[in-house]
């Protein structure tokens, strides 16, 4: 495929995706009564407006499904930068088949490169800073996989992918346990070795640092209150800045000298890419 989507079964997501496009009839009723069997077509998709690329591989497979002798040429490089008008693959191969997958390729591709292309402009608004761009769990279930390679496609850097692979104590937890210090506290005595610990305070740092916290996740401060923290932490574990990020404040936050910042509408919020197929009668 070209990409990395760990635990992530790319196969089932191509079936399961047609599947429901297909209905339990499995057909494609406008092709199979429109489109004679043996026709074929050239297509060609493109960018009608500048995007940052992600997931052409993803739709690729869609069109080898239908039809594993099908021609696909990708022109561009996931992660790429391209204007307006440029094309990005060219196809070959069964009618019916790539009108049936079609829609399933273009909502992928549209998805994925929308998330690319704003993550890239949060990328490049704290360019220089030394800041790290982090994404989040504010994904759709099931596309957790593929929305996060599509923000290491626009320059971000992914954080937890789950659950499972860190600690990440926020307010309610520590309301639960008592205070910041017993979170952490019942979080090292578990054995895990990642804890985030979430402030809105800068009273809480000590503690929580004190108790053993590997990563200070600073919730909801303007840049001023960012500055103090970073001071107050003084290098000892990284900073992350969190909540009410916009392109129009990240880089004053970034200035602060956080180690990250972490923007949830990467994946919650972004547009999908304006793309399109256009298809004509080919050999």
């Amino acid at each position: 495929m070209g990409i990395l989507l760990p635990q992530f079964d790319l196969e089932a997501f191509i079936r399961a995706t047609l599947a429901e496009d297909l209905g339990p009839s499995g057909r494609d009723v406008t092709s199979e009564s429109v489109i004679p069997a043996d026709a074929r077509f050239a297509g060609t998709m493109d960018s009608r407006d500048p995007i940052v690329v992600a997931g052409l591989p993803i739709a690729a497979a869609f069109f080898r499904q239908l039809d594993p002798a099908i021609e696909i040429d990708i022109l561009v490089g996931e992660g790429a930068s391209v204007p307006a008008g440029t094309d990005l693959m060219h196809l070959k191969g069964k009618a019916r088949a790539m009108l049936t997958a079609e829609r399933s390729a273009l909502n992928t591709v549209q998805h994925l490169s929308g998330i690319a292309t704003m993550t890239r402009k949060y990328v490049d608004a704290i360019a220089g800073t030394g800041c790290i761009l982090l994404d989040t769990r504010k994904t759709i279930p099931g596309l957790r996989a593929l929305e996060k390679y599509a923000t290491r496609m626009g320059g971000a850097t992914n954080h937890r992918m789950g659950l499972w692979d860190a600690a990440m104590i926020k307010d309610n937890h520590v309301a639960v346990a008592g205070g910041v210090a017993e979170a952490v506290k019942r979080a090292r005595q578990a054995g895990v070795e990642r804890i985030i610990l979430e402030v809105d305070h800068l009273d809480q740092i000590e503690p929580g640092l004190a108790a053993g916290a590997t990563h200070l996740l600073l919730d909801n401060m303007d840049a001023k209150m960012l500055r103090e923290a970073v001071a107050l932490v003084a290098g000892r574990v990284p900073t992350e800045a969190s909540g009410g990020v916009t392109l129009e404040t990240i880089r004053a936050k970034a200035e602060s000298g956080v180690t990250f910042i972490s923007v949830g509408r990467l994946t919650q919020s972004a547009p999908a890419a304006d793309i399109g197929l256009d298809f004509s009668i080919g050999s």
